[in-house]
């Protein structure tokens, strides 16, 4: 088939870590796709840290749209106005992408791929006639709560925090507790991020293709019959970062090195990823229960949080501790020495924890990760939440105690190997996510 006249628009949701993992799928598209134009529609800020790269193939160019930022304005503490701003330009300022891309590279766009979470994509699509593919970047299971949200509120409203959702297929196990504010937010509350996120159910079912950036087999059975049935085509692509992508430093901080010196199975890596940072009587609390448990840690912290730490902790810690501001955790979690990862469940750390077999201690903070915890603690079962949802270094320590070294840890510890085996299977070239991939190839070169 010729792709030579085929042009894909790809709409990125620039903020958290959404940006690496679409591109990681433009990626691998692109280069099945040679002849096929791939037009990566951002805003500036993003495109400046990913297309700096000069492995990048020629046919994956990138073009700048606005970021819905006022000149002059200054942005507040709320996290959530910069993603508001950036929706609320809507289907014109994602056009005016399309435009620059069709005006380069005299083709114009036959497909549309998207993050899910820019919903505005979809009346681009409908506006040019071309096929609409959305990419779910969030943990996956929580896609199911956008197809069930009118129940959940009802439930919301009428049980406590610890009643189970036993409505939901496949995920019978989540709680109230474990719901996204975002879901629950109505009326004056709602935002127009939370607005986007509960109009998915009915937008979803639109998309020629949802694509899932987890593995099939790792998801409970009903959930993805469920979803299958309320969408036209569900894939899973295996979201391991592309290959095509050279190694950075990955050791400019020598976290690599320091865990070469310790034992197997032995240190506790800690990290909230790049959006959140805990409150300060809880960052004391995880520094304490370190020094007092007495095992080593690698702790990736913000620069600018360092100065909330316990007077003396490094000091105290340095034999067997090392902080940094930045770790390569994909290469991290990969090493022998890591025994428990202590994760706020952001949908990239679950990915690369279970690929790698690393038990996890789970302090969710908004958005999908109370979900994600509670699938890792109650449906794999390689981990568990930490208690009463908070940090205390009482309940740090007895949770590093458990997992690492208690007979009763060792359940979760062999689930996490079970697991690791499991997604292994799945990246074979004869497993079911590469005829899903083949499949999404074969829906662009027919768009």
């Amino acid at each position: 088939m010729d792709h030579q006249n085929k042009h894909v628009a790809v709409f990125a949701f620039p903020f958290g870590s959404h940006l690496m993992p679409l591109l990681n799928l433009v990626l691998k598209l692109a280069h099945s796709l040679p002849n096929c134009s791939f037009s990566f529609i951002d805003t500036h800020k993003s495109n400046a840290i990913l297309f700096p790269k000069p492995h990048i193939p020629n046919n994956i160019k990138a073009y700048s749209i606005s970021d819905g930022i006022p000149e002059g304005h200054v942005l507040g503490k709320n996290p959530t106005e910069k993603l508001n701003l950036f929706l609320q330009t809507g289907p014109e300022n994602l056009h005016k992408g399309i435009e620059l891309a069709e005006a380069e590279t005299k083709k114009r766009v036959t497909c549309i791929i998207a993050d899910a979470l820019v919903t505005s994509s979809l009346l681009v699509a409908q506006t040019l006639n071309v096929p609409w593919i959305a990419l779910w970047l969030p943990n996956s299971c929580s896609l199911s709560l956008y197809f069930y949200t009118d129940l959940i509120r009802q439930h919301c409203a009428s049980r406590a925090g610890n009643k189970t959702l036993d409505f939901i297929p496949g995920l019978s196990k989540l709680r109230v507790e474990d719901m996204p504010q975002d879901l629950l937010d109505v009326g004056e509350k709602e935002t127009v991020f939370s607005r986007e996120l509960n109009s998915l159910g009915k937008v979803l079912p639109q998309a020629k293709v949802v694509v899932m950036n987890f593995f099939e087999e790792l998801e409970p059975p009903l959930f993805v019959q469920d979803m299958r049935n309320k969408l036209q085509s569900l894939l899973y692509v295996v979201p391991l970062p592309s290959t095509l992508l050279p190694p950075s430093d990955t050791d400019s901080s020598g976290c690599l090195s320091w865990l070469g010196m310790k034992n197997s199975k032995s240190v506790a890596y800690v990290c909230f990823g790049t959006v959140v940072a805990p409150p300060p009587h809880e960052l004391v609390a995880v520094a304490e229960a370190l020094e007092e448990s007495g095992f080593p840690f690698l702790w990736s912290l913000k620069e600018g949080l360092m100065s909330l730490l316990p007077n003396g902790f490094v000091e105290r810690t340095k034999e067997r501790g090392k902080i940094v501001s930045w770790a390569p955790q994909t290469h991290v979690l990969a090493h022998d020495s890591v025994g428990v990862f202590v994760t706020h469940c952001g949908a990239n750390s679950v990915i690369e924890s279970v690929s790698s077999g690393v038990p996890m201690i789970c302090r969710p903070f908004f958005g999908d990760q109370g979900v994600a915890a509670r699938v890792i603690e109650d449906v794999w079962e390689i981990g568990m939440m930490i208690e009463g949802k908070m940090f205390t270094k009482n309940g740090l320590v007895k949770s590093l105690n458990l997992i690492l070294v208690h007979e009763e840890g060792k359940k979760i510890r062999d689930n996490a190997l079970r697991v690791k085996k499991t997604v292994e299977d799945a990246g074979r070239p004869e497993g079911q996510a590469t005829q899903d991939f083949n499949t999404l190839v074969e829906v662009i070169s027919r768009s």
